[in-house]
């Protein structure tokens, strides 16, 4: 699963659609262990507050688990806190774990990577002819993703085979030739876990038990089902007007090899310290797996370049919960974050915590602040940024929102009432006044900086 993101579409200029989050808040050199727990801590903490973040991270230096604890409950109704032996459904950071099947089949000649897939799948169309194992664990098949489908999310309730799930995208025309474009597809990760299934001989869940998470000792790892008892398994949850609620049910079988797998931070410390190591795989098929192909993506991996390091991660969301892990190799440090809120921004939580880690800028979640309906109403109206840039801004629910021309509606969050603040990126909103207290003009700050700012239009 994963890439299917809820809208953060920042508003405003073209500026802001392309801003990240940077320094709001900034901090010396790699803090010591004590200051590194002390700052995570205080992070955390605030994005419980802030954020509802509800989950379990581990921060992980020289192999060893520098921070790992829980926040926020794996159940709230029967009151059990979350820990560090809390099972979260991992979502897609179950390609990695298929992508080191697959590589593992490969070593040990049982396929070749370089395989069309018609080799190993049965009643395979026409259009996959040219298809490779290769193109799908780097998603350059074209092979659309069944996920993006309209009615997805009614479709995923229902009881699935995998051949029933296929037959969702197998008569679809490929959006590109093989090879020629990356496109993210939970498609093609479904179909890897059917070719480990063909080419071993086994159910893909014992396969993975059997060859990676009984070798490394990963006794709170496996597949996923709607039926299976799973101790300390969390609940996964949404939100609704900032109040969490049970999440959407998913039937696992639609999730499978692409994101059906569950897990505690502390075994995937447990995994991804082997990765280290030729336990599971030769250090030949870890390079490989670890070098980008398109788009930087690897083998079941994203590799980039993080606070002047190079940082190998993937993300993961599913109903009911958000996922990211980052590996900073040269470093040997690692940052795990499981949450069973599906609204919690995982990767920037990752981010955070691994700017933390290396002395980097980040920012703490902010709690907006309350003010009242009829202070807010005084904001409502149509600012002009530019000749081509109209911002209109809403109260919908005593909720402020903005909306850049041809731009999605964003929420801004007062603190205080004549300043907002966009979260997960560092923006801020003031809105000022003339002597009379008659709101006139808009303008937007970055890093405290400003960067636009319009006037209101209809005001003399």
């Amino acid at each position: 699963m994963g890439r299917r993101r809820r809208n953060l579409f920042v508003l405003v200029t073209s500026l802001l659609l392309s801003a990240q989050l940077t320094a709001a808040q900034s901090h010396p050199a790699p803090a010591a262990p004590v200051q590194l727990s002390a700052r995570v801590e205080e992070y955390m903490n605030a994005a419980v507050r802030a954020d509802h973040f509800s989950g379990s991270i581990l921060v992980a230096k020289g192999g060893r688990a520098v921070v790992s604890k829980g926040y926020g409950m794996a159940n709230y109704e029967l009151n059990v806190p979350n820990t560090p032996q809390t099972v979260f459904r991992l979502a897609s950071l179950t390609k990695a774990f298929t992508a080191t099947a697959v590589m593992q089949l490969h070593e040990r000649g049982q396929l070749n990577i370089n395989d069309a897939i018609c080799k190993h799948l049965a009643d395979c169309p026409q259009a996959w002819q040219t298809v490779t194992v290769r193109h799908l664990l780097t998603h350059t098949s074209g092979i659309p993703n069944y996920t993006n489908f309209p009615g997805y999310e009614r479709s995923a309730v229902l009881p699935a085979t995998h051949e029933e799930v296929v037959a969702r995208f197998r008569d679809k025309p490929l959006e590109f030739p093989p090879g020629e474009q990356y496109r993210y597809s939970n498609s093609g990760y479904h179909l890897l876990g059917m070719i480990v299934e063909k080419v071993s001989g086994k159910p893909y869940a014992d396969y993975l038990r059997e060859n990676i998470f009984a070798p490394l000792g990963m006794e709170n790892t496996g597949l996923d089902d709607n039926k299976r008892l799973v101790p300390n398994r969390a609940a996964g949850y949404a939100l609704d007007n900032d109040s969490l609620v049970n999440a959407d049910f998913l039937d696992m079988a639609h999730v499978y090899a692409e994101g059906g797998l569950y897990s505690t931070t502390e075994d995937m410390l447990a995994w991804e310290q082997a990765l280290y190591t030729e336990k599971i795989l030769s250090r030949q098929s870890l390079d490989e797996m670890f070098t980008p192909f398109r788009n930087g993506y690897g083998y079941g991996w994203e590799v980039t370049r993080s606070f002047g390091r190079r940082e190998i991660n993937h993300s993961g969301l599913v109903f009911g919960f958000s996922t990211h892990i980052k590996r900073y190799p040269d470093d040997r440090a690692t940052v795990i974050v499981l949450s069973n809120n599906q609204m919690a921004d995982a990767g920037r939580v990752a981010a955070d915590l691994s700017a933390i880690v290396f002395g980097g800028p980040y920012r703490i979640p902010r709690e907006p602040k309350a003010v009242p309906t009829q202070i807010l109403e005084r904001y409502v109206g149509q600012y002009r940024m530019s000749p081509t840039m109209i911002v209109t801004v809403t109260l919908e629910g005593g909720k402020v929102f903005a909306q850049g021309s041809g731009q999605g509606k964003t929420r801004i969050y007062p603190s205080p009432e004549s300043k907002f603040f966009l979260k997960n990126v560092a923006v801020e909103i003031a809105f000022e006044k003339d002597a009379d207290g008659n709101v006139t003009a808009m303008a937007v700050f970055k890093d405290g900086r400003e960067t636009e700012r319009g006037l209101r239009i209809g005001h003399r």
